[in-house]
């Protein structure tokens, strides 16, 4: 069974300081409820279709797969929910654990999340000083939720 273990966080972009080697991600949703999503995403050249499960704490089901662009390129024009969420993701790492970083462009510009995977929901991390607050459980921050509520119109 695949099973995604990950916190997010808001962060202070100000105490993160420069950001290196950037990663576009466009990714839109073919359906979502309150049991699955079902997303594709674009990063750099190649295209995913990625089911996940409804979270339980901080964990879930996350199955993911390796589509062709093209194909992908057209499901986010054709089948996926608008608008598309737009982002680039940079990757940090910090006291043995990866953060990704995620910068928001379009309908959630302004927004930036931090995420950390983990191997337990119980493991201990170190939080960088860049951390203000965490988001883990407030579903606001989901990107499935994202595109429907985009950050945009929170204000």
């Amino acid at each position: 069974m695949a099973v995604e273990i990950e916190r997010k966080y808001l962060i202070d972009l100000e105490k993160l300081g420069t950001l290196k080697n950037a990663n576009r991600i466009k990714q839109g949703y073919i359906t979502t409820n309150k049991d699955a999503v079902v997303r594709v995403r674009v990063k750099k050249d190649k295209g995913y279709l990625t089911i996940k499960s409804s979270n339980i704490g901080a964990s879930r089901l996350e199955f993911e797969y390796e589509i062709p662009l093209d194909e992908a390129n057209e499901m986010l024009d054709k089948l996926c929910q608008k608008p598309i969420i737009d982002k680039n993701r940079y990757i940090v790492d910090f006291a043995n654990h990866v953060w990704e970083i995620d910068i928001f462009y379009g309908d959630n510009e302004g927004l930036v999340i931090a995420e950390v995977e983990l191997e337990d929901e119980n493991e201990h991390i170190e939080l960088p000083l860049w951390i203000k607050e965490e988001v883990t459980g407030d579903i606001k921050y989901y990107n499935s939720n994202l595109m429907s509520y985009p950050y945009n119109k929170w204000k």
